[in-house]
């Protein structure tokens, strides 16, 4: 069947999936819109919080950036799982045990203090905001390569699928949805892999073909990428750090507890009946998250190797651009995929250096999408992955609009504005809010601004500098006041955000850069998306600093502290 025609029916199939689920989970009450009635099982629960983990940027992104930056890229794989570790041990049953709908809800009654609810209902807003456009765009992409409509076009479209089940079933809606999602992307991403791990090593394991031999060769892979990469000036793809030591480490700091900070990915764990069932279903979701965390490695190296030997088929014969393959001819139409032809010879090279010889230019989101048709995969595993990355980048994208419009009604309108709303209206301003989420978000996404579209690891940032340090002072700290608070958020997101809008050469921003925009004026080498760690430091700092020149927190609050931390069970037996 034509790739095209058996792309339209895997997409509209898990689609309509979608929508028949939203329409049997329809809420009926703001409990079921904001927590889906707290009563998912932690395995499904699991389940869909992998689903709403691994967005775009992990199905798509990942692995292209590990295919470009090799060993470096690891600060992905260690910081994005790292954090569910540091979720479910620190964070996850503390505000399960709580029992609210959201996270400012929790920092308002912890820090008693209506304006420590604002400042945090603002910091997710950017966090969430900023997240949001990268999976706006990474629905746009999808769409117009695979159902070769216009990008906007193909936005607008997943603009309507979210809408649909969003609006309509809320929590209750998206996790369902996510359990769906979760199983098409997963497919996806696993069974191209295996395919291509057969054709290169003979392994039908991805994990243990990237460390095998080459089919009817002594030599590994990984080997043979090394040599490769090497022979046209790249560093070894198996031992070139990102830029430095300290900044592996601060990149991973940052994406581990920005992981851990992130409000949409904390609410799934309000879902469930019970505390320690919050702390299995992280346990859960790490299972599910690792199926395709340890595959991207693999992923990414085998795609590198088939990119590179379409483009130089033994060493030193480099293929003629008249000749390109069909494969490159489709992602040359996206404008992700292009060739500069610098010596009119014709010639395609893939060089380091972008000053001599030809230059093909391969934008880092497609090796995950062009893999299948590099390889000359059968056109249904083609469909499943178009299917898959939209999976991806719509279950992202609800659960960061539901954690937005859950803000903007719950702890905005209801907390603030119009505590003895009713639970009809409420629900209906849920509703409203949700849809103006989601139209605001299409606009981001149809006019997508530089410093976002630049990468989505500013969010982790954001979220790691102003959400996370506050949330652990609230459950293990009971000398954290609510000036200390909202102090400390203002200081971590205000230094994390100026220090990157000051590096327009990383962030694409058209600023005076006047920190300067490179490498050397870096504080301590670090780069700005690995700023987040030290924009917590500033924020723990700066809350325990005032704290200690402040009046300390009332009784009452400090005993909530001590209530939200003793387990269940010893809690019952001081009781008697």
């Amino acid at each position: 069947m034509e790739l095209q025609t058996l792309t339209y029916l895997v997409v509209g199939f898990t689609f309509s999936i979608y929508i028949g689920i939203a329409i049997w989970s329809r809420a009926g009450s703001t409990k079921e819109f904001y927590v889906a009635g707290g009563g998912i099982h932690p395995v499904a629960n699991g389940m869909a919080t992998a689903a709403d983990w691994m967005s775009a940027a992990s199905f798509i992104g990942m692995a292209g950036l590990i295919a470009y930056m090799g060993y470096g890229g690891s600060v992905f794989l260690m910081g994005w799982t790292g954090g569910f570790v540091i979720l479910a041990l620190l964070l996850a049953p503390y505000l399960r045990k709580y029992g609210k709908f959201t996270v400012p809800e929790f920092i308002g009654d912890r820090f008693y203090s209506r304006t420590a609810r604002a400042v945090a209902v603002l910091c997710l807003i950017i966090c969430s905001t900023t997240y949001v456009i990268g999976q706006m765009k990474g629905i746009g992409v999808a769409f117009s390569r695979f159902l070769e409509v216009d990008y906007n076009v193909g936005l607008l479209i997943g603009m309507c699928i979210v809408f649909f089940y969003a609006v309509l079933g809320g929590m209750k809606g998206i996790t369902y949805t996510q359990i769906a999602q979760y199983c098409v992307l997963i497919l996806a991403y696993t069974i191209p892999a295996i395919f291509i791990s057969l054709q290169l090593t003979g392994n039908p394991i991805p994990q243990l073909g990237l460390g095998s031999t080459l089919v009817g060769t002594d030599t590994y892979l990984l080997d043979k990428l090394d040599q490769m990469v090497m022979d046209i000036g790249f560093n070894e793809y198996t031992t070139d750090v990102r830029l430095s030591g300290l900044n592996m480490f601060a990149y991973t700091a940052s994406l581990m507890i920005g992981t851990a900070g992130l409000p949409h990915v904390i609410i799934r764990f309000f879902t469930v009946p019970r505390v320690r069932d919050a702390r299995s279903s992280a346990g859960w979701a790490l299972v599910f998250i690792a199926i395709l965390y340890t595959t991207a490695p693999a992923v990414a190296g085998m795609a590198r190797l088939n990119l590179m030997q379409t483009i130089e088929p033994a060493p030193g014969q480099y293929l003629q651009y008249e000749d390109r393959p069909q494969w490159f001819r489709n992602w040359e139409t996206t404008g992700l995929l292009e060739f500069e032809d610098k010596n009119n010879d014709g010639e395609m090279y893939y060089s380091a250096d972008p000053q001599t010889n030809e230059l093909v230019t391969v934008d880092l989101d497609i090796i995950v999408l062009a893999n299948p048709e590099i390889a000359q995969l059968p056109n249904w595993v083609i469909a499943l992955v178009a299917a898959g990355g939209l999976a991806a980048a719509l279950s992202t994208a609800a659960g960061l609009l539901l954690a937005i419009s859950s803000a903007i009604s719950h702890d905005l309108l209801k907390g603030m504005i119009r505590p003895g709303i009713s639970e009809k209206n409420e629900l209906r301003a849920s509703r409203i809010a949700m849809a103006a989420a989601i139209v605001g978000a299409g606009y981001l996404g149809f006019n997508p601004p530089d410093f976002a579209a630049g990468t989505v690891a500013l969010a982790f940032g954001l979220a790691a500098s102003s959400i996370f340090p506050v949330l652990m002072m609230g459950i293990f700290s009971s000398r954290v006041n609510k000036e200390g608070a909202i102090a400390g958020m203002l200081a971590g997101l205000g230094v994390t955000l100026f220090y990157v809008f000051q590096h327009k050469g990383i962030m694409f921003v058209e600023s005076t850069a006047f920190l300067g925009d490179t490498p050397e004026n870096w504080f301590l080498g670090i780069e700005p998306n690995a700023f987040g760690a030290v924009g917590a430091l500033v924020n723990f700092a700066v809350a325990f600093g005032v704290s200690a020149v402040t009046q300390a927190p009332p009784a009452e609050v400090r005993e909530l502290v001590q209530h939200i931390r003793v387990p269940a069970g010893a809690e019952a037996a001081l009781d008697h």
